[in-house]
């Protein structure tokens, strides 16, 4: 009856998905960022927070992005949406099903495919980058993109994410920022300061 539950509302939640976006209008802006990996076949991993999301599920479907996505229930949710959408998922967390997580991102990057990180998911702190999230990209040597989502009018869920929905009608910007590498070789110190540089850039763009 549960896993019924999900299907259900992963297919309306795919249905609505479609129909709201209709009406509105996007501007993406440093797409020659992620484009010129993709060109030479070279998988990137995106970063963004984890309230911005919904617009990039919608402009980024059926590009087969394998996305990080947590094991408590809403996770299943947000999982049966994204595969109807065209996106492999992974399950894990930084704080449950951890190590399965990014052995599943490191798996799916290996087979050159795109991942998607939220590095402040799946409970928060909001704007908070955790820096195990880039362990993929050192393990991969994948070149790490971050997003800035925005939009001109939108709702915010009174979750510890404070969850965008782009209201009807509204502009939305998605840009794409300059890419990092994460040396093989670094530290944990190293990777920590990169975590912070990542998350200062992510903040300032919102």
């Amino acid at each position: 009856m549960k896993s019924l539950r999900f299907k259900c509302v992963g297919a309306f939640g795919t249905g609505l998905l479609k129909g709201h976006f209709l009406t509105t209008q996007v501007e993406v802006v440093g797409s020659e960022h992620y484009g010129r990996f993709r060109e030479i076949g070279q998988p990137v991993m995106f970063v963004f927070w984890h309230g911005q999301l919904l617009p990039l599920v919608h402009y980024h479907r059926n590009e087969d992005i394998v996305v990080l996505v947590s094991e408590h229930d809403d996770g299943e949710y947000l999982s049966h949406v994204l595969l109807r959408n065209g996106f492999g998922v992974v399950r894990g967390s930084s704080t449950r099903g951890g190590a399965r997580g990014i052995k599943g991102l490191v798996d799916a990057a290996r087979e050159g495919r795109d991942v998607a990180v939220t590095p402040d998911g799946p409970r928060g702190p909001r704007g908070v980058f955790k820096h195990g999230a880039l362990a993929v990209a050192q393990a991969v040597g994948l070149p790490v993109i971050p997003i800035v989502v925005s939009s001109t009018s939108a709702w915010r869920l009174k979750s510890w994410d404070e969850f965008m929905i782009p209201k009807p009608f509204s502009s939305i910007r998605i840009e794409y920022l300059e890419p990092r590498a994460i040396p093989r070789g670094a530290s944990r110190a190293e990777i920590r300061l990169i975590a912070d540089e990542l998350e200062g850039t992510l903040t300032v763009g919102t």
